[in-house]
């Protein structure tokens, strides 16, 4: 590609607007600057896109978002349900608005209606929507945990999940197609709104995703005991979870809900926080405080789309413990399966469906309540196609799914990961427990005194621009031609390789399929009950690490948690 000329030939372009213009022109004498933003284009890939905000092929802008947004519809028409529409929904990021905006009147002078949301929507009521209104697609503008400088573009599909294949790439060849300028139509927003192509929608929506999310609710006379007594802090982190998450906890009766001040508002330039991520120890930091201040029962945390849900809960002596995403999503499963057991409303063929970098703490639960366990590839759209899967073959009742990366999903009227969904559910279980003189933290620690000490982390390395795309190529291909023989002090039995489709044991060298979809991922199973993955991030340029590891008590596991992550630091540095 001759970034150069890419270059000029949008500089010379008169579609711009003038900020872009001057923007281009700021780079003009800085080549390493103009390949980076024009070396390549921002790659499509199985969801949708994900960049940094600016001018140039290989960031996010209103250009790119046309472009993509008339691929889209391009794809649409050729299936011929072009009438049904596509859901709009969007975050708290800088330009977010203003992207769905723009991907709306294309999706309208293509003659598919835009069901657009009138302000930000947390991503799962977007995947709601989709279904609620029957559209044939949905399109959600952000970049869920990335640091501020970022956006993306989420494409769903008439299930309410994100796309998978035929369609992912059925999608990908038509912006693929689209080249420089040409080929783009869009149209006036009054023109499209008295052309009934552009339809806004808000609180009509609101309220049935929510009666839906509170349908979930096992035990509701526990809240009612106990919900006044039970004091939560939340932030949003200037994201979308603000009024949904406060709404169904006052609704369902949850009155000490106290929200971090500093981190209310939504704002795209996430002043408290270099990183809007629940994953991470300073998101939490505010929170703490004020859970402190306010002798608070649990702190929780969502991200800017309010996909993922970030836990601490207080013990009996007053400590805060942080709850991953492998930890807080067992703990939702163990509730889950227990009391619907104990209410009789658990199916035979129950499911639960988990990411295979997902904790093993969760199989001996599934297996105790009699459950099916399903494990799919990481990311959540392949938990929605494995519940679409079931809904079509009527063979399975899904009833949870999570991701280690702190996502989960009670119920089917969704086909995303929903963290004011999750609030709720942690909420209600921690009024439950309450009910019978025990805590969030009690039934964890009984969780891993029953099934074992399960310890689960993930190290990300982290290698930006183009120069880095390439060094996480290389790590992988280097990394597939030397298989380590063994990790944390444990010996690696078959290796995983789910971009060859298959397994290998080491010991004798056959091979037998993985059954999964092709993926570049890497899965070292080892003595001990142990486990490493390696992928490339979907979202970041990192390469991620993932890893379990089990012991015969607390002290046991931690020490062999600290051997593999020692040896996955040699590996990474080594690769």
């Amino acid at each position: 590609m001759d970034y150069r000329k890419v270059y000029e030939e949008w500089c010379a372009y008169q579609g711009l607007d003038e900020e872009t213009k001057a923007e281009l022109r700021e780079i003009a004498g800085n080549d390493n600057e103009i390949r980076e933003r024009f070396g390549r284009e921002l790659a499509f890939g199985t969801a949708g896109l994900r960049g940094i905000l600016g001018a140039g092929t290989n960031r996010m802008n209103r250009h790119i978002v046309r472009k993509t947004t008339q691929g889209l519809a391009n794809y649409i028409m050729k299936t011929g349900e072009s009438k049904r529409g596509v859901a709009i929904s969007y975050d708290s990021r800088r330009m977010s608005p203003e992207f769905a905006l723009e991907a709306a009147l294309v999706l309208a002078a293509n003659g598919i209606p835009a069901y657009l949301f009138e302000s930000l929507r947390p991503t799962p009521e977007l995947s709601f929507a989709v279904r609620h209104y029957h559209c044939i697609a949905g399109l959600n503008i952000t970049a869920s945990h990335n640091p501020a400088e970022y956006n993306g573009y989420k494409v769903y599909w008439e299930d309410g999940a994100q796309i998978t294949p035929p369609h992912d790439a059925g999608i990908t060849e038509e912006v693929h197609a689209m080249k420089g300028f040409e080929g783009i139509r869009t149209m006036d927003e009054e023109e499209a709104k008295k052309a009934g192509l552009l339809i806004i929608i808000g609180e009509e929506t609101d309220a049935a995703y929510l009666a839906e999310v509170k349908k979930s609710i096992l035990h509701q006379e526990a809240i009612d005991k106990e919900g006044a007594n039970i004091t939560v802090v939340y932030t949003p982190l200037h994201g979308t979870g603000n009024i949904p998450v406060r709404r169904v906890l006052r609704e369902i009766g949850f009155s000490k809900v106290y929200v971090v001040p500093e981190q209310e508002k939504p704002d795209g330039n996430f002043p408290t926080v270099s990183y809007p991520n629940p994953e991470a120890d300073a998101a939490f930091a505010l929170g703490l405080a004020l859970a402190k201040e306010k002798d608070a029962d649990l702190v929780l945390a969502t991200d800017p789309d309010a996909d993922r849900l970030g836990v601490r809960v207080r013990d009996n002596d007053g400590v805060y413990h942080n709850l991953t995403g492998n930890m807080s999503g067992t703990l939702l499963a163990y509730y889950e399966l227990s009391q619907r057991k104990a209410l009789g409303l658990l199916p035979e063929d129950g499911a639960v469906v988990k990411s295979i970098v997902t904790t093993n703490l969760v199989d001996p639960i599934a297996k105790d309540f009699g459950a099916q366990l399903f494990e799919v590839l990481t990311g959540f759209k392949y938990i929605g196609q494995k519940m679409l899967e079931m809904e079509k073959s009527g063979k399975g009742t899904y009833l949870f799914g999570f991701e280690e990366s702190y996502g989960c999903l009670i119920g089917t009227y969704a086909r995303d990961k929903d963290a004011v969904a999750a609030s709720m559910a942690l909420c209600e279980a921690a009024a439950y427990y309450k009910t019978e003189g025990r805590t969030l933290w009690d039934v964890m620690v009984e969780i891993y005194e029953k099934y074992g000490y399960v310890l689960d982390g993930v190290t990300s390395i982290e290698m930006k621009g183009l120069d880095g795309l390439a060094k996480i190529r290389a790590v992988m291909e280097d990394l597939r031609k030397n298989v380590p023989e063994s990790l944390g002090g444990e010996k690696v039995l078959r290796v995983r390789d789910y971009e060859a489709g298959t397994i290998l044991d080491t010991a004798t060298k056959e091979t037998c399929p993985t059954g999964l979809p092709k993926s570049d991922v890497l899965y070292y199973e080892l003595g001990g009950d142990a486990w490493v993955c390696v992928r490339p991030s979907g979202t970041e340029p990192k390469v991620k690490f993932y890893y379990g590891v089990s012991g015969r008590d607390e002290a046991d596991a931690s020490a062999r948690e600290e051997n593999m992550k020692a040896s996955i630091r040699a590996l990474a540095a080594n690769a």
